[in-house]
């Protein structure tokens, strides 16, 4: 499409200009108030998606209208740039995963400053740097020595197509992994975790207090999945077969955990996970085999897969051991069995199951033929299978008559009365599992020497780097346990022969506190230094996908909390992210835009053509940021508008204002041309007025501080495309007021030769300035070159003020009240805005034009929407 100015040209010399006169380029001595604007820093998988597109311009139009302000926003960029698809990449074509990751970082971010986005690139990370390799290891040493860190042997989830290990929030919903798509196992490993249940609470209590997005605080408490209840013992009855008539004092017990301790007359069996160390005591002869089937099958399920209601039927996920438990509250023994759905880690490992009131343990219930004992007397009409809510209780002894609420409190005084049990809160959260058996990642600083045990390798020793001349070949542990000069070593301590770690750390590590090393990236010294983190932390605004809400979100708040807790961060407020923004995804016909799925539209063929101020107003202007965007057929005829609207903010900003010009020195008009709005070509301007401003002039004021005003709190509430909406009919008021304006006549001048008003010149240029300051955000290197052609070499618009709009220019004068009699509008009447309800019915009651049509009737009913409607009925 042809354009009325050389948009990449343009765009080339602005993002060189912005470079070179080092504009966004902050530092923690600057005078001015600091804010700090981030978006999550991407994984390097090659050039900019329109994900990335959407992402950076939304950040980047924070930054621009943050400095505009006055501000001083700290806004950096790195590269998340340690992960399996470097190193599968190797594995597959051979190439280096530091080359190859290299190469992605080149690309990304060449086409992230062809966007436009302006960052302080002094500060630029990557996470596969030595230096962040260090620091990342000083912490890890630092969370050791605090007890933060430790080694546990423990079952994980493991990918066959990764060829690692995941953490629980890697794994999806059906059992698979997020990344490669393959069904998640299990196995039993050596690994290194961090202890962020010793943060539960606070992780949780402090949610509160964030201006994040309810929908993400509330993935987070789930995740972490407070739950206040009773911790009790089930006395095992016949532990070998037999069936005992009582249960002695030196039976084994089971303990369980429940938060509903008045369903307790309902017990009528109870479950152990297949991991409960009691299992083998518990199965007699006669019920081994099945015990043993089952416990082989869930050593190969996911948790997921575990939890889910889903799959597998429920008889082949229990099995009778054989032995029973005596029920407290009944004096009833009941029947234990083995069942996958119940977790080793998650409470005890071993439940109470009341039928009756748990919609998983009536299906399990029905399925293997076990009585269903109802506790809460459920409502009228309710149609049987477990009833969940409230109620008064019944067949519960000492308990009927109570509701749910009270006999809660009185169960749990009764456990704790009788010695059998104490109150008890417990956590979904389990410890953050950081060990990855892969090569492209921070190794583990620590060595394993058989007369020391684990030893810390010394800071001074740091970084403990991965050697380049590995051998990348699928399988179950990392390359490193292959390369005999990296894994022996010697004893820090003891100087005797000892091995090195070979796994390497979770990515998510690296993410947790990126944003520190940000405020204070050249310190060689420590991570970063507290006292300049805190000049420029919290984050005021970070921006990012909905689908780090529990992984990345969750990790970088425990960090947070754990750096101030050792020491390295003293100071600092214990939460990273003031607010948050989640930005919708992209989605082709209906599927999210991936490089997996093969679906992504790069942003290049429209950098190269209609230009990115056109790209980024497309993504502005589309629909609300949070809501996701359908990427359809039509819309390369919406950006190609979104480019149509530029050229007409040119022309309206510097090619109308640029070609008629006042009377030269001599007294001479210089000529009057063509502003290209018509569609007419050769129509000319009239010579600007200098007059007084006439009432249209004053109406274009009026108009100039409205929009500025409804911009500015759109941009200030996210409303991104209703604030480019108003820049649009903003351009069409300029539009009309010029085309409204007398041409020049013969006689020139004001009156009936000239035939009508001229344009005030003084008015319009406001006007036009306005325009582009609140654009210069938006659409940044169109605002910056129409500046500059109307206010001279070495003008920048971005190194304005924030226009500020009149409150009294704001305000609208009057409006049209409407006025219906049974529907039918019988007048119209100019009113104040700020007109009341009973004003306006007054108003209404008394136009001469509703009493006409009344006559001696009096109306029924008044209807009144001041100021726009009344709607009287007869």
């Amino acid at each position: 499409m042809a354009r009325a100015y050389d948009v990449q040209a343009v765009e080339k010399k602005w993002q060189h200009l912005w470079s070179d006169e080092h504009t966004y380029e902050v530092d923690a001595d600057d005078p001015r108030p600091p804010k700090y604007v981030l978006c999550m820093y991407p994984y390097p998988s090659g050039p900019a998606h329109q994900g990335h597109v959407r992402n950076y311009t939304f950040g980047d139009l924070l930054v621009r209208h943050q400095t505009m302000k006055g501000n001083a926003v700290l806004s950096p960029f790195g590269f998340d740039s340690f992960g399996l698809p470097a190193e599968n990449a190797a594995i597959r074509t051979g190439e280096h995963p530091r080359s190859f990751t290299d190469a992605r970082i080149a690309e990304l971010k060449e086409s992230v400053i062809a966007l436009g986005a302006v960052y302080d690139w002094r500060r630029e990370l990557r996470s596969h740097d030595p230096s962040y390799i260090r620091f990342n290891q000083v912490i890890f040493l630092h969370l050791l020595e605090a007890g933060l860190a430790y080694r546990a042997k423990a079952p994980v989830n493991w990918c066959p197509g990764c060829q690692t290990v995941l953490a629980n929030e890697q794994v999806l919903a059906d059992g698979t992994c997020e990344r490669s798509g393959d069904l998640v196992t299990r196995r039993d490993l050596e690994q290194w975790f961090f202890r962020i249940t010793a943060y539960a609470d606070e992780l949780l209590e402090s949610l509160d207090d964030l201006e994040w997005p309810e929908r993400v605080k509330t993935m987070q408490r789930n995740w972490i999945g407070r739950s206040e209840g009773v911790e009790f013992d089930l006395k095992v009855v016949g532990t070998t077969g037999g069936r005992d008539d009582s249960a002695g004092s030196g039976a084994p017990v089971l303990r369980v955990f429940t938060t509903r301790p008045d369903t307790g007359f309902g017990v009528t069996y109870a479950v152990v996970a297949p991991e409960h160390p009691l299992v083998d005591l518990l199965t007699t002869p006669a019920h081994r085999k099945a015990v043993d089937e089952l416990r082989a099958r869930a050593a190969l399920a996911s948790e997921i897969e575990r939890t889910s209601s889903e799959g597998a039927g429920l008889a082949k996920r229990g099995a009778f051991t054989g032995s029973y438990a005596r029920n407290p509250f009944s004096g009833e023994d009941v029947p234990i069995y083995v069942a996958d759905y119940v977790l080793m880690g998650y409470g005890t490992g071993a439940i109470m199951a009341v039928p009756a009131e748990d919609e998983r343990d009536f299906a399990f219930a029905q399925e293997h033929g076990l009585p269903i004992i109802r506790t809460t007397d459920p409502p009228d009409g309710f149609e049987g299978g477990a009833w969940t809510g409230g109620g008064v209780k019944i067949n519960s002894g000492f308990l009927d008559g109570l509701d749910v609420v009270d006999a809660k409190d009185r169960a749990m005084e009764w456990i704790e009365a009788e010695g059998i049990g104490v109150r008890k809160v417990n956590y979904r959260l389990r410890d953050w599992l950081v060990s990855r058996q892969r090569y492209w990642g921070c190794p583990i600083p620590v060595v394993y020497c058989q007369s020391c045990g684990i030893v810390p390798v010394p800071e001074d020793q740091l970084p403990v780097l991965a050697p380049d001349d590995v051998e990348f070949l699928p399988g179950g542990e990392s390359p490193l346990a292959r390369h005999t000069g990296f894994r022996n070593t010697t004893c820090p301590k003891c100087a005797e022969p000892a091995v090195r770690d070979c796994d390497t750390m979770d990515t998510f590590v690296d993410s947790s506190w990126y944003f520190l090393r940000f405020c204070d990236p050249w310190n060689d010294r420590q991570p970063f230094d507290p006292a300049v983190a805190r000049h420029f932390m919290p984050v005021d605004q970070y921006i990012g996908g909905i689908e780090h809400a529990i992984l990345h979100l969750l990790y970088a708040r425990f960090f947070t909390k754990a750096l101030i807790d050792v020491g390295l961060a003293e100071g600092l407020g214990r939460e990273p992210f003031r607010r948050l923004f989640t930005q919708g995804m992209i989605r082709m016909d209906g599927t999210k835009m991936s490089k997996s799925k093969g679906n992504l539209v790069a942003p290049a063929k429209y950098l190269d053509t209609v230009g990115a101020d056109a790209l980024r107003l497309f993504h502005l202007f589309v629909g609300p940021p949070a809501d996701d965007v359908d990427w359809s057929s039509q819309t390369d005829e919406v950006i190609e508008g979104c480019g149509h609207f530029l050229d007409r903010v040119w022309r309206l900003t510097v090619e109308v204002s640029g070609l008629s010009r006042p009377e030269a020195p001599d007294g001479k008009a210089e000529p009057a041309l063509d502003h290209g709005l018509s569609g007419r070509p050769n129509e000319a301007l009239p010579i600007w007025s200098y007059d007084q401003p006439a009432a249209r002039d004053v109406d274009l004021l009026r108009e100039t501080h409205r929009m500025v005003d409804k911009v500015t709190r759109d941009l200030e509430r996210w409303s991104f495309n209703t604030a480019v909406a108003a820049c649009m009919a903003f351009a069409n008021t300029l539009q009309r007021y010029l085309r409204d304006s007398e041409r020049t006549g013969p006689g020139g001048g004001n009156g009936p030769s000239g035939g009508g008003e001229r344009a005030h010149r003084p008015t319009y240029d406001q006007a036009a300035d306005a325009l582009l300051l609140v654009l210069a955000p938006m659409t940044p290197h169109l605002a910056a070159e129409a500046w500059e052609h109307r206010h001279g070499a070495g003008a920048r618009v971005h190194a304005q003020p924030w226009p500020t709009a009149d409150p009294e220019l704001v305000r609208v004068q009057t409006t049209t009240l409407v006025i219906q009699v049974n529907g039918k509008v019988r007048d119209r009447i100019e009113v104040d805005p700020s007109i009341t309800e009973a004003g306006a019915v007054e108003l209404a009651l008394a136009s001469p034009k509703v009493m006409a049509v009344l006559g001696s009737a009096k109306p029924s009913r008044v209807v009144a929407r001041p100021p726009r409607l009344v709607n009287v009925v007869g």
